[in-house]
C-alpha cells in the first residue's frame, strides 16, 4: 500500500473537498424534551490517485460534527455535541478487485425497508439522509465477468450492536466472513457468512458472558418479473446459553412496482418475521412487521414519501411522510410523523433522533 502511495505521486491525481450541511428543528408534543433544533457537518476530503489505466488509490476521510438542543420552550434545555471521525479509509482497485481499509460503512442484501442482512450498519428507512456509523474493517471484492462477485471481510475494534445485533461484540476480538453473489434468470442471488464474538453484558437478566461465539448465514436474492420481488433470510447461532437469544431467525419478504399513474407512483411492501428462540427454528418468540412506502414525484424537483410500519403482535403504528424539494444546491424537506413508544423492525440508529408520539419536522441540506 505504502508503494503504491508513492508510485501515485507520480502520475495524475485529483484532491476534492465536499461536504454537507443539515439543519433541522422538531417538535414532538409528547416527548420528554419536546422541541429539538440541531445542526449536523460532514466535511469530506478525497484523494483520487491513478496509477495506470486499470489500477487507483482512493482515500476518503470525512468527520460528522452535530450540536443539538432538546428543549421544553420557556422551561429547560439540553446541550448536546460530537465531533467524531465518519469515514476514514484507503481503497485500491484494479480492473476486477477492489481491496478497502479503513473506517468504512459495509452495505448488502435485497430488502429496502426491514433488513434482516442490515449486519454492519444501521440505516434507518425514514432517513432521507440515510446516515449510519461505519465500522472497522478490511473489505476485499473480486468481481467476475458474468457479473458475479466475491467478498471477504475482517473487522476489528467494533463494540455497538449493528442491525438486529441482539448483544455487543466482544471489541478486541475479530470478525471475519464473506459473501457470494451470483447472477441468476431475471435476477440475483447472494449467500453470506459472518463469525464474531459477542458480549451479552448489556442485556439485563441474560448471564453476562463476555465471549459467546456466534455465526450467523445469509441468504438473499431479488428478481425483475413484471414486479420487482425479493427476500432476506439471517439465521443467527450463539455457542452459549443465553436463553431465548441462542437463536435468531429473521425472514423478510418484498415486492414492488410503479403504476403508470401520472408521473409514476412507486408503492413498496415488506414483511419481517423475527423468532427469538432457545432452541433453533422453533418459532416461539415471535415478532411480525409490515411496513409499506409509497412515493409520487410531482416534478423532477418534488417529492412526496410516506413509510409506514406495523407490529402485529403490539399493534404498534409508525409512520413517516416528507416533502423534499430540490433546489439549486440546497434541499428542503418537510416532514410529519408518529411513532410509538416500542418501535420494532424499524431500524433506528443514534445519528437520527427519533421521537415517540406524534411530531412535526423542518430539515434543510446543503451540499458543496
Amino acid at each position: 500500500m505504502i508503494a503504491l502511495f508513492i508510485k501515485a505521486q507520480y502520475e495524475p491525481n485529483k484532491v476534492s473537498f465536499e461536504g454537507q450541511v443539515s439543519a433541522l428543528g422538531s417538535y414532538s408534543p409528547l416527548a420528554d424534551r419536546q422541541a429539538f433544533i440541531g445542526v449536523r457537518y460532514i466535511p469530506e476530503l478525497n484523494f483520487d490517485f491513478r496509477i495506470d489505466t486499470f489500477k487507483r488509490l482512493y482515500i476518503e476521510a470525512s468527520a460528522n460534527i452535530n450540536l443539538g438542543l432538546s428543549f421544553i420552550p420557556v422551561d429547560s434545555a439540553t446541550f448536546s455535541g460530537n465531533v467524531l471521525p465518519y469515514r476514514v479509509w484507503a481503497r485500491y482497485t484494479s480492473r476486477q478487485f477492489e481491496l478497502r481499509m479503513g473506517l468504512q460503512k459495509i452495505d448488502f442484501g435485497s430488502a429496502t425497508l426491514l433488513r434482516p442482512m442490515q449486519w454492519f450498519n444501521q440505516i434507518d428507512p425514514r432517513d432521507p439522509l440515510q446516515l449510519t456509523n461505519g465500522v472497522n474493517a478490511l473489505l476485499g471484492r473480486y468481481y467476475f465477468k458474468n457479473n458475479a462477485n466475491l467478498w471477504f471481510w475482517v473487522l476489528y475494534a467494533n463494540e455497538k450492536p449493528r442491525g438486529f445485533d441482539a448483544v455487543k461484540t466482544s471489541k478486541w476480538i475479530p470478525e471475519f466472513g464473506g459473501r457470494a453473489q451470483y447472477p441468476v434468470p431475471r435476477g440475483e442471488m447472494a449467500l453470506s457468512y459472518h463469525r464474531r464474538t459477542a458480549n451479552s453484558h448489556n442485556i439485563a437478566g441474560i448471564t453476562p458472558y463476555p465471549y459467546i461465539q456466534e455465526d450467523r448465514v445469509g441468504l438473499d436474492g431479488k428478481w425483475d418479473v413484471v414486479v420487482g420481488l425479493w427476500f432476506e433470510i439471517s439465521y443467527i447461532h450463539k455457542y452459549r446459553d443465553v436463553e431465548f437469544l441462542t437463536n435468531q431467525t429473521l425472514m423478510n419478504l418484498g415486492t414492488d412496482y410503479t403504476f403508470g399513474i401520472g408521473n409514476g407512483l412507486n408503492i413498496m411492501a415488506e414483511h419481517l418475521l423475527i423468532a427469538y428462540d432457545y432452541k433453533p427454528f422453533r418459532f416461539q418468540n415471535l415478532v411480525n412487521v409490515t411496513a409499506l412506502s409509497i412515493s409520487y414525484p410531482f416534478t423532477m424537483d418534488d417529492r412526496l414519501t410516506c413509510i409506514t410500519a406495523f407490529s402485529w403482535e403490539t399493534k404498534g403504528v409508525s409512520s413517516t411522510l416528507y416533502y423534499e424539494h430540490q433546489f439549486k444546491r440546497v434541499t428542503g424537506y418537510i416532514m410529519a410523523y408518529y411513532n410509538p413508544k416500542t418501535q420494532i423492525g424499524i431500524q433506528q440508529n443514534e445519528l437520527v433522533n427519533t421521537f415517540s408520539g406524534p411530531g412535526v419536522r423542518l430539515m434543510i441540506v446543503y451540499n458543496h
